[in-house]
């Protein structure tokens, strides 16, 4: 039995429509195409950064006018809590006779801008500005600004305590001995627009 060949139709031969052929191919390949870039459309998306987070580093403006001595606010810069507190007079007199209970009084340790490498860590005797991240292992210490309560000792002249693992900070961040933290908390660039304004994420100060 011999084999039979069905042939293929010849684009010469009546039945096949040309147009209808090209129509269909040139369809397919523009739908093909629109099918690629729909999925490029999320993975280029990926690679542009959203406005939110365009702004996640920019420098923050903050008002202090209301922030009373012996009182902290919290602001939030590079997705970070920023501690800004206002020392009252006695507990920055106080500082200095802490030194010997600290693991670095001086701020050797390259933890702060040079203007805050004083006694004071900060621009200004009143002002303190901190990284509110321990040093540790990254938890937020709390503000105990109480003098001598029961679970610190009669030692504690106010400061920052770090509940996940005990480390302590005094009134201008610096880590005391004994504890795990390793360094004094972080202090990040920042200027005084005015009196009553900071602005966090930038060393300029306004002169006008």
């Amino acid at each position: 039995m011999s084999e039979q060949t069905v042939a293929s139709p010849s684009v010469d031969e009546p039945g096949v429509d040309l147009r209808r052929r090209r129509f269909l191919t040139g369809a397919a390949t523009v739908v093909g195409g629109a099918g690629v870039a729909a999925a490029l459309v999320p993975f280029l998306s990926y690679w542009q950064p959203s406005a939110k987070t365009r702004a996640a580093g920019a420098p923050v403006e903050v008002d202090i006018g209301k922030l009373a001595e012996g009182q902290m606010m919290t602001v939030e810069w590079r997705g970070m809590p920023i501690y800004i507190l206002r020392r009252t007079g006695s507990s920055v007199a106080e500082l200095a006779a802490l030194d010997g209970g600290l693991r670095d009084p001086q701020s050797e340790v390259d933890q702060q801008p040079a203007y805050a490498q004083n006694a004071y860590r900060s621009r200004t005797p009143e002002v303190f500005v901190a990284v509110g991240i321990c040093t540790h292992l990254g938890c937020a210490p709390t503000f105990r600004p109480d003098v001598a309560p029961a679970d610190l000792g009669a030692e504690w002249k106010g400061g920052f305590f770090c509940p996940c693992h005990g480390s302590r900070f005094d009134l201008a961040g610096r880590v005391f001995k004994g504890v795990p933290a390793p360094t004094n908390l972080l202090v990040p660039p920042y200027a005084f627009l005015s009196e009553t304004r900071l602005i966090i994420g930038s060393d300029v100060e306004d002169k006008a």
